[in-house]
Formats: C-alpha cells, sequence, structure tokens
C-alpha cells in the first residue's frame, strides 16, 4: 500500500507550512505550554481561534453536498498534510477541536439543514466553542448508562436537561454542549436517548466546576444541569435517536486528529531519547530496546491510521486505535521517567498561587498518561467493542 503524498498534497503543504510560520509568532508562540484555558490566557487561545477561521483553516474537507460553510475545500490527504504541519509547527493547543471534528461532521451526517446553517459557519469562522457532555459519574465509558434526563415543554417548545456530567473537556470556555440525555421516561441502556445542543451561558441552571488533577491543572470539569433549556429544534437526530447519533460522533472523533496526535507522540519519543542519551542510560540494553520498540509501533500506528482513514466505515478501526495509542502513551510516560532515573522525583523551584507545585515535561507526562487507558473509553470497553461488533463474540453479561 502507497502512503506517499501526491503533488498537489505537497503544494497545499507548503501553503500550510507559510501559513503557520507566519501566523505561529508573537502572543501565538506562547500559547503552547500548557492545555489551552489553564493559563489564563483563554482570551488569547480565542483569538487564535478566530485567526484560523480567518485564514480559511477550521472545517477542511467538510462534506459539502449539504452547502459551503466557509471552510475551503480539502481532500482526505491534505486534511491529513495540515494536522500534521500544524503539530509540526508547535501550533496552539485548539480550543476549538470539539466543535469543528466531533459536533461539525455529527450535523453533516445526522442534523438538518437549519442546524447546519446555524452553527457550523460559527465552527468555521472560530466564534463559537463547544464542549461535550457524555460521561457521568455512574456512565463512564459505559455511555448506554446515562442518567440526565430531558423533559419537553411543549408550551415554550424547549427541553429542561436536569442531571451531571463528569470530565467534560473545556466545559469553562465553551459557549455551546452538545448533551446525550433521557428524552423517555422509564428508557434503559440505549433506548430513549436524545442528542440535544444546548448553550452554557445559563447562570443558576448550568454550573461548572473544574476538577484538579495530578499534574496540577485541570482540563476536565464536572457540569451540573438544573433545569437547563435547549431549545426543541435543537434536538439532533429526533427524539429517541441519540445513541445512533452518539455512536456516528464517536466513530470520527478518532479520525484525521489521530495523526496530528502521532506527530506529538514523536516529539516526545525525541525528547525521551535525547534525555536517554544524555543521562547515558541509552546505554541500558533493556532500555534501549524499549526505546526502540517505542519507535517501531509508533510507525504501526501511523500506516495503521492511515490504511483505515480511506477505508469504508469499521466499527472496530477507533477501537484498535484506541487500545495501541493508550497503552503506547502511557509506556512512553514511564519511559520518560525511568531515563532520568532519581532526578526524575524532583520538580523545578517555580511555585504559582494557581500551580502549589511545578511539573517539567517528562513529570506531566508520565502523570497525565496514568489515563490514556481510561479516558476517551477505557481498554476493556473497547475491547468489548471488537469483540461484539467485529469478531461478533456474545455479548459480556451486565448483571
Amino acid at each position: 500500500m502507497d502512503f506517499a503524498f501526491g503533488a498537489d498534497d505537497e503544494r497545499f503543504r507548503g501553503e500550510a507550512r507559510a501559513w503557520l510560520e507566519e501566523h505561529v509568532a508573537g502572543p501565538f508562540a506562547s500559547l503552547r505550554a500548557l492545555p489551552p484555558g489553564q493559563d489564563g490566557r483563554a482570551a488569547a487561545h480565542r483569538k487564535w481561534e478566530r485567526a484560523l477561521g480567518g485564514g480559511g483553516w477550521i472545517g477542511l474537507g467538510w462534506d459539502r453536498t449539504h452547502g459551503t460553510y466557509g471552510n475551503r475545500a480539502a481532500t482526505l490527504t491534505q486534511q491529513v498534510v495540515w494536522a500534521e504541519e500544524y503539530a509540526r509547527a508547535g501550533a496552539p493547543a485548539r480550543l476549538g477541536h470539539i466543535g469543528e471534528n466531533l459536533l461539525a461532521p455529527t450535523l453533516l451526517a445526522y442534523g438538518n439543514t437549519a442546524q447546519r446553517a446555524r452553527f457550523l459557519p460559527a465552527i468555521a469562522r472560530g466564534e463559537e466553542l463547544w464542549c461535550q457532555g457524555y460521561s457521568e459519574p455512574d456512565a463512564g465509558s459505559d455511555l448506554a448508562g446515562v442518567r440526565t434526563r430531558a423533559v419537553r415543554d411543549p408550551r415554550e417548545d424547549t427541553y429542561r436537561i436536569t442531571g451531571q456530567k463528569i470530565w467534560t473537556s473545556l466545559a469553562r470556555e465553551a459557549d455551546w454542549c452538545f448533551v446525550l440525555a433521557r428524552t423517555e421516561r422509564d428508557s434503559q441502556r440505549h433506548h430513549g436517548l436524545s442528542f440535544l445542543l444546548l448553550p452554557m451561558d445559563q447562570p443558576g441552571r448550568i454550573e461548572v466546576r473544574p476538577i484538579r488533577q495530578m499534574t496540577g491543572t485541570a482540563e476536565f470539569n464536572e457540569v451540573f444541569f438544573e433545569g437547563a433549556v435547549a431549545r426543541a429544534e435543537h434536538l439532533v437526530g429526533g427524539a429517541g435517536h441519540g445513541w445512533q447519533v452518539a455512536m456516528g460522533l464517536l466513530a470520527v472523533e478518532r479520525g484525521v486528529s489521530t495523526l496530528a496526535q502521532q506527530i506529538g507522540f514523536a516529539q516526545e519519543l525525541g525528547r525521551v531519547v535525547e534525555q536517554a542519551l544524555e543521562t547515558g542510560a541509552a546505554r541500558e540494553p533493556v532500555l534501549r530496546d524499549q526505546l526502540v520498540r517505542q519507535w517501531a509501533e509508533l510507525k504501526v500506528m501511523r500506516w495503521n491510521a492511515l490504511r483505515t482513514l480511506g477505508a469504508a466505515q469499521d466499527p472496530g478501526a477507533p477501537s484498535v486505535a484506541k487500545l495501541l495509542w493508550g497503552g503506547w502513551h502511557q509506556r512512553l510516560g514511564e519511559l520518560a521517567v525511568q531515563v532520568r532515573g532519581a532526578a526524575a522525583a524532583l520538580g523545578p523551584t517555580c511555585w504559582t498561587a494557581e500551580h502549589p507545585y511545578e511539573l517539567d515535561a517528562s513529570q506531566r507526562l508520565f502523570l497525565f498518561s496514568r489515563a490514556d487507558t481510561i479516558y476517551g473509553g477505557s481498554d476493556e470497553i473497547q475491547r468489548n467493542i471488537i469483540a461484539e461488533r467485529v469478531l461478533h463474540l456474545p455479548k459480556e453479561s451486565r448483571r
């Protein structure tokens, strides 16, 4: 199989690289160190999103059969090129990832004309940010167990949403949230669920509480809904069809963006190798073998991602990808501290009021990667999906 890029792709790469070199400068060049919104510069990150939108770099390759929403046309391979160049340029972490890469493809597949016209242009311009209301305290990877309820109010033509979501990325920065909630009384599992879009600016009805992690940052949040209002016209896919919409969204979650993720992985691996050489740890045969294995496995992940991008919809492909990179990144975190030896237990002397302790890059990598095999669907859930939907093995008992 030929994984090479064509002449048109390379011309597109030159255009993307030139734009990034020009714009990842000045105040934008400093937006790399921490996750978006965690360094007190959410406003600067929002300006970056608008710069991307103004340059036509949001929504590459959106399906144009339903209309044009301000994004530039791009083939699948050109989307890969952009993702790779963005990562290589060290461009700022995205605030608009969830809207662009999760909600937009979902609206193109399941939304109606009015919903696409309302929400897609604002996403393409980098003006409206989104978060995802899926996981709950008692329904994390088991998404069918959600308990958040949405009750239709026919007088106002709205839904009133009550419940709690957790591990909600960017909830403090988001303007809108897409929520999976139960709209049918006494429904169970994947029946009776609906996919609703609601504004986050509802004081007294929506409360966001940040979750402080071992790394000292708080990318994730708890979100409490107390009668939050969603307009009935912002119900996507029809009442009771939320499970189908939610599964369609998860299928696109690990698409082109995984290739950009792998560029970041390669950069992290490169830093670990440099430290192994500096500390002399690379002379240890076992550790050197582990580093080589990490490099080889990363190559396999890239080839697998490229192979599955252009293939027909494969229900197991996203789960295979998640299993591959989750474990790989976790092992890299372990290597990052292993190559430094005892020095990995020491931290910098820079303390701040917001962060009572500071971590260096390898320490953050180690601590954050502990969650890689849990968030986004645990390894156990991914294996169940592969077993049941691909291999058609008997379903696991949920009693």
